[in-house]
């Protein structure tokens, strides 16, 4: 099983989004705020070349950025299928 960190802030529409499909294909995660932790938004901008950018996620140890959300860039690092949406 792969272990996921989620660093987001409070605020942030991308973060919710990203959340929300985590929930649908039944990953679990961790969740980091950088607003509240102490030293994580340093660990976020060393991920991403000085930005403070999120939802940035560290999956099994490889950092990747997912602003603006993007299910199947997600999906590809976690190595899961797209859920199904109904119409």
């Amino acid at each position: 099983m792969v272990r996921v960190k989620m660093f987001t802030t409070t605020r942030c529409g991308d973060c919710r989004a990203a959340k929300r499909y985590l929930a649908e294909v039944g990953v679990g995660y961790e969740e980091i705020n950088i607003e509240e932790v102490d030293g994580a938004a340093d660990i976020v901008m060393n991920a991403n070349m000085g930005r403070r950018s999120v939802p940035t996620f560290e999956i099994d140890g490889t950092f990747i950025n997912c602003s603006p959300f993007d299910r199947r860039k997600l999906a590809e690092a976690l190595g899961v299928g797209q859920p199904h949406r109904s119409f």
